[in-house]
């Protein structure tokens, strides 16, 4: 097994944020790859602030906001998107149904919410648990158990 290197983990580690950050900001023919892309150098050249951040939530919320800054700079080199405030916020173009459920899932319990959005984050069972505080077998049952909430929540609308 190929040992990875530490951005090269936090990268696999993030795979889930960054893919939905770019996701969110490609409605407009600006591809997710490319965003991707753009997004991973930011980050590499920020490595040494990211290597420093040592928990992982603070470094998550960190992954976010460079993410999200970087997609916007690409879309305001975009003449299309010449124009563009710091505010803007790709999801008001975006698929209402995603924002629903997003919306749902911010009415969770607080650690069902934790769980939740860690799972959308990419992080597996056993990081989860790492950082809730449970085995991974107990994030599994407990994401059972959220999604089974979600989805009669959703079939209340």
């Amino acid at each position: 097994m190929k040992v990875q290197e530490p951005f090269e983990a936090t990268l696999t580690r993030y795979r889930g944020l960054l893919f939905t950050v770019c996701r969110r900001y490609s409605s407009r023919g600006t591809p997710v790859e490319d965003l991707l892309q753009e997004v991973s150098i930011a980050l590499w050249q920020r490595r040494e602030k990211l290597e420093s951040i040592t928990l992982a939530p603070q470094q998550a919320a960190w992954v976010w906001r460079v993410a999200r800054s970087t997609c916007i700079d690409i879309l305001r080199r975009s003449p299309e998107y010449a124009s563009l405030d710091e505010n803007y916020d790709a999801v008001d173009d975006r698929n209402p149904e995603l924002d629903a459920l997003h919306e749902q899932i911010a009415l969770l319990t607080e650690p069902d919410r934790t769980i939740a959005n860690l799972h959308l984050q990419g992080y597996n069972y056993e990081e989860i648990g790492q950082q809730v505080g449970l085995t991974a077998n107990n994030i599994s049952v407990k994401l059972v158990r959220i999604k089974e909430k979600l989805r009669k929540q959703w079939n209340a609308l």
